[in-house]
């Protein structure tokens, strides 16, 4: 019951609640016609019986007419309730006895009794009000199917803005900013939209601030790094002016990853794939990291892949990195297989599950370094990319595992 939605809720609700008034019905109409047909083969015989022991008595008139009244029924002339019961009737009960011989008629309009002793002949009309007891419980039942089934309408309508106010919220998880919820009631469905609109305007604030601050701190880092350019020029000493060149040069690829960040982290962003190879994309990663002594490659699985290579490569140099930074000796193995890139270093295991770090600003107590952003961005790319991330820990060794077998990165021999 949980997992069902409200709209199949209600579908169930009122799907079983009109069909036990339905079934209530039927069972009130079967048990009432019963009863009443016994009832009135009761009531038949009581008439006959009376009128049978009555016969021989030569009742007068005034006798006869008291007698029609208290079994309410009226003598009717033999002829013509004969031609109606031939055209239109049929006989439900027929019975003899020691007093005479009986038989009841029904037709469309009325019920005979005919009576028969000793060559005196009686017919009977059915003089009673009709019965609407049937009628008026089949009458009640039909009223209430049909509120119910007008209140089953009105429910759904009412809850129809909630699949409306669903699709508007999914669109603005798929990436449109600019989605806006609205809806003019204001009963709970109405305050949830407003709640709903008046979130997305504020996450599109924070995101246009955000978006404003980046831009101005790029552009403000590019600007002394320019003029730091400039000045390099000056410098005699070749090994200084190439140490700062590089220096420099590092400087505006820190930029470019954290525009690239940035762009990453935005819901509406799309990489851009192309094939590639797995030795591509760790040459790109070593370009990035910027030193190939503290790296150990061992490529037993190169093949080709289709991927967003410089997505990849960072994500891939921001492990290298990090593997570097915080392994005693300083050194890192990327070894390579037919389905994963694995990133190995020596340290201590983890103290928290993989999800931990991979969470904005995580860091172990001890580490003081970074911002712990590493994984985090990592862990967005490879999100984007839909490849898989894993942690084990083995022999002394830390294995991060990027999995690189699925739909969006078909693996080619």
């Amino acid at each position: 019951m949980k997992n069902l939605s409200v709209t199949t809720f209600v579908h169930l609700l009122f799907s079983l609640t009109i069909t036990i008034v339905v079934a209530t019905l039927f069972i009130f109409w079967s048990w009432n016609t019963e009863k009443h047909k016994l009832n009135e083969m009761y009531h038949y015989k009581l008439i006959a019986d009376a009128f049978l022991s009555n016969i021989q008595l030569d009742l007068t008139p005034k006798e006869l007419d008291r007698l029609y009244k208290d079994f309410s029924v009226k003598n009717v002339n033999l002829e013509t309730a004969k031609l109606d019961i031939e055209k239109h009737g049929k006989t439900i009960f027929g019975g003899q006895s020691l007093l005479g011989s009986v038989r009841i008629f029904e037709t469309p309009t009325a019920h005979y009794i005919y009576v028969q002793r000793l060559g005196y002949n009686l017919m009977l009309q059915d003089d009673r009000p009709k019965n609407y007891t049937l009628e008026i419980g089949l009458g009640v039942g039909i009223l209430l199917i049909s509120v119910l089934l007008l209140l089953y309408i009105a429910i759904l309508r009412k809850l129809k803005p909630l699949k409306k106010l669903n699709k508007e919220i999914q669109a603005f998880a798929k990436g449109n900013m600019q989605k806006r919820i609205s809806y003019k009631s204001n009963d709970e469905i109405g305050k949830i939209a407003k709640s709903f609109d008046d979130a997305i305007l504020h996450i599109n604030h924070l995101s246009a601030s955000k978006n404003l601050f980046m831009r101005n701190i790029m552009h403000e880092l590019k600007t002394p790094i320019t003029k730091g350019r400039i000045i390099i020029e000056s410098i005699d000493d070749i090994e200084v002016k190439n140490v700062l060149v590089r220096a420099f040069e590092r400087m505006n690829e820190l930029i470019e990853e954290l525009a690239t960040v940035e762009r990453v982290t935005t819901q509406g962003f799309v990489p851009h794939l192309e094939m590639t190879s797995i030795s591509d994309v760790i040459s790109k990663s070593q370009e990035l990291l910027m030193s190939d002594k503290n790296c150990e490659i061992i490529n037993t699985g190169d093949r080709t892949i289709l991927t967003d290579i410089k997505l990849l490569s960072l994500a891939i140099k921001n492990l290298l990195d990090n593997g570097i930074k915080y392994s005693p000796n300083k050194k890192v193995l990327l070894k390579t297989t037919n389905n994963s890139i694995e990133i190995i270093s020596q340290g201590e295991m983890l103290k928290h599950p993989l999800s931990f770090y991979t969470e904005p600003f995580s860091q172990e107590e001890k580490r003081n370094s970074g911002f712990g952003l590493g994984l985090y961005i990592v862990k967005n790319i490879l999100d984007k990319l839909h490849l898989g991330f894993k942690y084990r820990y083995n022999n002394n060794n830390n294995i991060f595992i990027i999995k690189i077998q699925n739909s969006h990165h078909k693996i080619i021999s």
